[in-house]
């Protein structure tokens, strides 16, 4: 059975961040996995995992300028300064708090633009896996359906974008959500590209909601996971359908120990 994760990027979001901490622990997590947490002091973060003895696992590069639609800056022709920039905020929070691994966001790209924009993530990739030696670059694709125009969806232009980086920890975000909704063949999938992935991510297929409903069987996923020999943690990224601690009775049902 996998290790979960607690993404508090969507557990718990009636409360502020360090009691999120505090929840996840209460229910059992022993890690627990981040969207932006910059505006909380990285010093904050660390004491309230330690003292709970919480492992603190990945954060999100931030967005860029929202207003202007940014969602990520890593495949954006012109914006290189800026990723930067920002790559260099993400890595010295997580530092400071202790997190494994930081989610390259891609961003949104115009069609016409695709082709410089792989160019771009690709460089701007290989600087960051330099800087950042120790720490695992997670790449995610977004469903079309969620985020149109986000600069890939599915799980074979990451392998392609992997092997041109050529570092090796630059990985596979595999969001089982995600790749659900954006082409399928989940199991498969997994299998194919294990070697690459870096960290694993769950919620309901179609609806986000928490792992005990819809079209993917978790129960198969997790022995799936198993087979395959994945050792890593599960996050679970997944929208409440209601209070969170309530919504916690999916891991009773699918016999889960957090």
């Amino acid at each position: 059975m996998p290790k979960f994760s607690a993404n508090l990027g969507f557990l718990w979001p009636d409360r502020p961040l360090l009691d999120r901490i505090d929840a996840a622990a209460r229910a059992g997590f022993r890690a627990v996995e981040l969207h932006w947490p910059y505006d909380v002091p990285a010093g904050h973060v660390k004491e309230r995992c330690a003292n709970h003895g919480l492992e603190l696992l990945g954060i999100n590069t931030p967005l860029g300028n929202v207003e202007n639609g940014d969602f990520g800056l890593g495949a954006l022709p012109g914006r290189e300064a800026d990723f930067e920039n920002m790559f260099r905020q993400s890595l010295a929070w997580g530092e400071i708090a202790g997190a494994s691994a930081i989610h390259v966001m891609a961003g949104v790209v115009a069609p016409d633009q695709k082709r410089e924009g792989r160019r771009t993530l690709v460089e701007n990739l290989r600087k960051a896996a330099a800087m950042a030696p120790a720490m695992t670059l997670l790449l995610e694709g977004l469903n079309q359906r969620d985020k149109p125009g986000y600069f890939y969806s599915t799980i074979g232009e990451k392998a392609d974008i992997i092997a041109d980086v050529g570092a090796p920890n630059v990985k596979i975000m595999f969001d089982i959500y995600h790749v659900g909704v954006s082409e399928g063949d989940i199991f498969r999938k997994l299998e194919t590209y294990f070697p690459l992935i870096g960290h694993v991510q769950i919620a309901a297929v179609p609806s986000r909601a928490e792992p005990d409903e819809g079209e993917v069987h978790y129960a198969h996923a997790f022995d799936e996971l198993d087979r395959i020999g994945y050792d890593g943690w599960v996050g679970c990224e997944y929208k409440p359908r209601g209070g969170t601690d309530d919504g916690l009775a999916w891991t009773k049902t699918l016999n889960v120990t957090l």
